[in-house]
């Protein structure tokens, strides 16, 4: 079977409909599968706002405080439905924040990622260290029943060739050696990015900062990925990065896997 799959990082859902920007990206994409990641709204927002999202069944995980992270990931009703959907990974100061959404289908399991950010100042290392570490782990107890694919805002410029302007960045938020350092271990555990796995060249990128016209200069980074066990790469198709698509900082990538 052919998954389409999305995942953007829409940095506030309601901005996005608001600014009718968000169903033209599923009309477009048509995903069986489009994951959200930094919704920032609850559960009583959500139930408020009137939005529509086609044929599509919705699973929420907002973070407990209002306004801030969450994520989200809308399944096409005549798509295959998962065995089990759950959120979290089981430790709470993770958890709460809504970062991790979990289906289980046949024959992979499917997760939809926030990573934390360090923050300028980088006074959340630590804590995105340790939820790195924590994440890997739980993905590696996935992988050794089926295969993982892996999407969402990673939060880190894996190489050089993943932002505009490296030497500038080096032991910077998101270009830390050890967020990157990290990100060699999950490839190393066997992960492939799939993006990299058929465009090894490329230069594109999913986020450029809010200031100084950095998009329209295309000064970026890509730090949003689909990567997938490595046993299944050969199943990978495409793997796009979509640049033309306004409405957040960030723009959707898209992964096609037969599986």
């Amino acid at each position: 079977m052919l998954w389409k799959l999305a995942s953007w990082n829409v940095n506030g859902l309601r901005a996005v409909v608001r600014k009718k920007l968000f169903v033209p990206v599923l009309e477009s994409f048509k995903p069986d599968l489009l994951s959200l990641q930094e919704i920032k709204i609850d559960g009583a927002a959500k139930d408020e706002a009137e939005f529509d999202f086609l044929k599509y069944h919705e699973y929420w995980n907002h973070a407990a405080k209002s306004g801030y992270s969450g994520t989200a990931t809308f399944l096409r009703e005549d798509a295959r439905k998962p065995i089990s959907v759950s959120t979290g990974i089981g430790i709470e100061k993770f958890d709460s924040e809504g970062r991790v959404q979990t289906f289980e289908f046949d024959k992979f399991y499917y997760v939809n990622t926030y990573f934390p950010h360090t923050r300028h100042d980088l006074s959340r290392l630590d804590f995105k260290l340790e939820f790195n570490e924590a994440i890997l782990k739980y993905l590696k107890k996935l992988d050794k029943k089926k295969p993982v694919i892996l999407t969402g805002d990673y939060n880190v410029a894996h190489r050089e060739i993943d932002l505009a302007r490296p030497k500038d960045n080096d032991g910077n938020p998101g270009f830390h050696p050890k967020e990157r350092g990290w990100m060699d271990r999950l490839l190393t555990a066997g992960f492939v990015d799939t993006f990299r796995y058929l465009h090894p060249e490329d230069i594109k990128y999913t986020w450029w900062s809010m200031r100084f016209g950095a998009r329209k200069r295309n000064v970026g980074w890509r730090i949003d990925y689909f990567c997938v066990s490595k046993r299944i790469a050969s199943k990978v198709k495409r793997a796009e990065i979509h640049n033309q698509i306004l409405g957040s900082d960030h723009c959707p990538v898209t992964l096609e896997i037969e599986i």
